[in-house]
């Protein structure tokens, strides 16, 4: 009989609700005026940047119950997203029951971790059903995110995404995932991406703003970094990589540029901001050197719910998998672990 695994350490496995009592338990980060040295003095070494992440699998690597700790860890910080164009009411309502119970609970039981708080960071879904997911989650603690600002192009009017994000935000959604205008970036007017995301923000009220560059569309990591720090300078709470809908989504020499700015931004003003990483992120092993980066470049607290999500859907059926594997010793076929 396989025996029963506990995670010794309960700390970082506590799951820490992204917003306690309804409050956001981290200062709020107030934005400021638009520093354009803070932009023009960027500068990103590719090759540098590239060897860093290159190096992360032969130095960091977890096994057994270290592993299992950091795979549950993952889990609370995942934003179960459906964005799909035959999302259903039903769809939406069964990802929403997988949030509220992600892992199985003979499997939880065997990790010696039954009886205690387990769920994923949030929902993700589209506008239309933010108010089924806010209905379906009521009461867990979950929040739900609203993409948002003409997903995944971000070519609408401007004064239509801000209508579209006031109307999440009534409808329930306490994180908006905006897209910015690529097109700022592309042609260097960062005053635009400044005051456009400066709107967004206040079009969010109290939810929390989670910007998204598509860095994918973004051509370099120099745009990648400079747009960053702009969108943090206009008051994002989360800077995110992708829509997941770009030819190419998160990658881990993009992530190292957005958490070196991440670094900066908090040296120079006291605010701690959130990073989550979209698209492509699919299995166990993926997420662990994204998990390894974060703490490494941020520390600590940046694996926590409130300063790290990872954008994902398959993702949390292959550390279902993995989990069973590590009490079990064998590995079950992905439709036993099915997400929404």
């Amino acid at each position: 009989m396989t025996q029963s695994v506990f995670i010794q350490n309960p700390s970082p496995l506590a799951v820490q609700s992204p917003y306690p009592a309804g409050e956001h338990s981290l200062p709020r980060n107030s934005g400021r005026a638009l520093e354009m040295d803070w932009v023009d003095e960027i500068r990103i070494n590719l090759s540098a940047a590239e060897r860093r992440v290159a190096s992360l699998p032969g130095r960091r690597t977890v096994k057994k119950d270290a592993q299992a700790g950091w795979l549950l860890k993952a889990v609370t910080c995942i934003d179960l997203t459906t964005l799909n164009g035959d999302d259903t009411a039903e769809r939406v309502k069964r990802l929403c029951a997988k949030a509220k119970t992600p892992v199985r609970g003979d499997l939880l039981e065997r990790l010696g971790f039954a009886g205690r708080e387990l769920h994923t960071g949030a929902v993700c879904v589209y506008h239309r059903f933010v108010a089924t997911a806010v209905e379906a989650l009521d009461g867990s603690g979950i929040p739900v995110a609203a993409v948002s600002t003409g997903f995944p192009a971000g070519l609408v009017p401007h004064d239509l995404k801000l209508k579209e994000i006031e109307a999440s935000v009534r409808d329930g959604a306490q994180e908006i995932d905006i897209v910015i205008t690529r097109e700022h970036v592309l042609t260097g007017d960062w005053r635009a991406l400044y005051a456009e995301v400066r709107d967004f923000r206040a079009a969010c009220d109290n939810a929390h703003l989670k910007t998204i560059l598509a860095t994918g569309d973004l051509k370099t990591l120099r745009n990648v970094a400079k747009a960053s720090m702009v969108c943090m300078m206009a008051g994002a709470d989360f800077i995110k990589t992708s829509t997941g809908k770009e030819g190419v989504n998160a990658t881990l020499p993009v992530t190292l540029a957005m958490l070196r700015m991440i670094r900066i931004y908090q040296e120079r003003t006291g605010y701690k901001i959130g990073f989550k990483p979209a698209g492509g992120i699919s299995t166990a092993k993926d997420v662990l050197n994204y998990q390894f980066l974060m703490k490494e470049e941020l520390g600590r607290d940046w694996l926590e719910p409130e300063l790290f999500r990872i954008g994902a859907s398959s993702l949390l059926a292959d550390i279902e998998r993995q989990l069973e594997h590590h009490v079990t010793g064998h590995y079950s076929a992905f439709n036993r672990h099915p997400v929404g």
